[in-house]
């Protein structure tokens, strides 16, 4: 009977692992597959060079955005992608006198854990805030996290305030009524980490 009873509980245990090893597998290769995925302060990185042992290495990204890497010194990571972030430390390895031949597949960037995205919605909409998201998010999405536009919005002078990595701001304007109606769906685009989205009333501006 005892014998029996710690086969089963074995049994479930190992039911278990099957289950739930495949879940937590899931989930991280979801963020690190997302080529969408913009860097944050908090993030840590694994970067790793072919061949070069001693450039295989964990890296955290600073509040900041600010990472080191041997050889390539401190660099600002935050806003890229995980792509962007391979091709610039794959550049500063090409300059250095100990790669000149490199090639960016050579170069390795992966997520091991991330804070995520996050973006805000404020003006017009129904419950304005700041929304955190680990894959994508499109500006309907948002707009819908936010509780939906009110009936004073002014559906057709929406802004999604963007910054670039030198701290330039960019408005890029979303008629809602036009991605509503199936019509120009390029233009709900994929949001990245730190976009606003501004919802004027209408009338206004």
């Amino acid at each position: 009977m005892l014998r029996s009873l710690s086969r089963t509980l074995l049994c479930l245990a190992a039911a278990a692992v099957v289950v739930t090893a495949p879940a937590a597998a899931q989930e991280t290769a979801v963020v690190q597959n997302d080529a969408g995925y913009r860097i944050n302060g908090g993030d840590l990185l694994h970067i790793s060079v072919y061949g070069e042992q001693n450039l295989d290495k964990d890296v955290p990204v600073q509040p900041d955005g600010g990472i080191a890497f041997p050889l390539v010194g401190n660099l600002n990571a935050r806003g890229m992608t995980l792509k962007e972030l391979q091709g610039k430390i794959a550049d500063n390895l090409r300059e250095s006198q100990y790669f000149p031949n490199l090639t960016d597949n050579e170069v390795t960037v992966s997520m091991v854990k991330a804070t995520g995205n996050s973006v805000s919605v404020v003006g017009q909409v129904k419950a304005p805030g700041t929304f955190a998201y680990d894959t994508q998010l499109d500006v309907m999405q948002a707009l819908s996290l936010a509780g939906g536009l009110t009936p004073f919005a002014s559906k057709s002078k929406i802004k999604i305030l963007r910054r670039d990595q030198a701290g330039t701001q960019t408005a890029i304007l979303f008629d809602y009524s036009d991605v509503e109606d199936g019509e120009q769906l390029e233009k709900n685009i994929l949001l990245r980490g730190g976009d606003v989205i501004v919802v004027p009333q209408a009338g206004l501006f």
